[in-house]
């Protein structure tokens, strides 16, 4: 038998979904994963059961259900100053991924150029190289995560068509400052790029922070196409329902590869949708502070068994090094261990990047229950012989 597409046949098994099935095969508390547990709305729930109950139940337009256009538009509006034209700068996708295929596969031609920043989420450059685009890659790093901007300057040149922007950032949980995307915004206008710019995270941002969109920098209104996710908004992930804003102009070649990858989004979860972001904004303003104290008590319980761990001023991960507990291992081997040994699983950080100098850190997701995270200290201080 032929074999299959040689670029999606390269890669393995998710590093998500490798460790969430070790997890369940050992009964560990799944702190890898990230899907929030206890935060579901029971107002979205309940209008959910009732969108289901009306109906209608057929295709919806590709470009998604006017209600929930107009409802992302007022969104953006509201929180980031942008002034969309719902109907002509908004579409709905089947989750943010979906929306990061879209975009991709829209605008990149084989041996366009793309700067992407490490650690990154899985899924880039599987996309990225099977649209024949070239990844140009730059790295923030632990433990400070700072933005090389003389190595980001070196990445654009003239075959760079676009770059993808995380803010905040999974895994680092790093938040983009207003320095930062200046000088993001000056290459891309230096080399006529455009951005794709995934801000699934945008209302997770703690410690008096601010996230603020490229999009809304002088003269990136043009040149940025910014994706959200319902699922992170209001801790609804198997929902996926997301959106992508931008201009007529870059929105046109994306909405032409959204038709060929799932046409449309159920439409009873985009009425849900729709009602929330218009009904439940105190449910997702006020979500950030539930997050910070999840944050923060999984953050002390780990540093008393003798983690090292950093900061997370977005996102709901945490990266914690694990180089004081005297492990002998790399950050794989490190995961394996505590899901087979301790019960408890999380996600290696060397994952997130394409070589292996990034070995000892450990991402840990905070979005679960009280008694999940104490669960979880516990049976690693135990194993550890700390006190948590």
């Amino acid at each position: 038998m032929k074999p299959g597409n040689s670029v999606l046949s390269s890669y393995g098994t998710t590093i998500f979904e490798t460790m969430s099935r070790l997890a369940a095969e050992h009964g560990a508390v799944n702190l890898g994963q990230g899907f929030p547990e206890g935060l579901e709305p029971p107002a979205l729930l309940d209008r959910l059961a009732r969108a289901a109950a009306e109906g209608p139940h057929q295709y919806p337009s590709m470009m998604g259900l006017p209600a929930l256009r107009r409802a992302v538009a007022a969104h953006e509006a509201r929180f980031w100053g942008l002034d969309l034209d719902p109907m002509a700068e908004t579409m709905v996708t089947s989750g943010a991924t979906e929306a990061l295929a879209a975009c991709l596969f829209g605008l990149i031609e084989p041996g366009d150029e793309v700067v992407l920043i490490e650690p990154l989420y899985d899924s880039y450059l599987p996309i990225i190289r099977r649209a024949g685009g070239v990844p140009r890659l730059v790295r923030i790093a632990p433990p400070d995560w700072r933005l090389p901007l003389d190595d980001l300057a070196a990445a654009f040149g003239p075959r760079t068509k676009l770059l993808l922007l995380n803010s905040p950032t999974n895994p680092a949980g790093k938040v983009y400052g207003a320095d930062e995307l200046a000088a993001l915004a000056a290459l891309l206008e230096r080399h006529d790029a455009v951005a794709v710019c995934d801000e699934v995270y945008e209302h997770l941002v703690y410690d008096c922070g601010r996230h603020l969109p490229l999009m809304a920098l002088p003269g990136m209104r043009e040149r940025c196409l910014k994706i959200g996710s319902a699922g992170k908004i209001f801790s609804l992930t198997g929902w996926k329902v997301g959106w992508i804003t931008g201009c007529p102009a870059l929105l046109a070649p994306v909405a032409k590869a959204h038709q060929y990858l799932t046409f449309t989004t159920p439409p009873e979860l985009q009425a849900a949708v729709a009602w929330g972001l218009e009904e439940e904004a105190g449910y997702y303003t006020g979500l950030a502070g539930v997050l910070a104290a999840r944050r923060d008590r999984l953050a002390a319980g780990l540093a008393a068994i003798g983690f090292g761990v950093l900061p997370a001023a977005g996102s709901y991960f945490l990266t914690a090094d694990f180089r004081p507990l005297g492990f002998v291992g790399d950050d794989a081997a490190f995961c394996r261990h505590i899901t087979t040994a301790a019960g408890v699983a999380a996600i290696p950080v060397g994952a997130f990047y394409q070589s292996a100098d990034i070995a000892h850190f450990a991402r840990f997701c905070f979005a679960k229950t009280d008694a999940a995270i104490d669960e979880a200290v516990a049976r690693l201080a135990r194993h550890f012989h700390r006190q948590g």
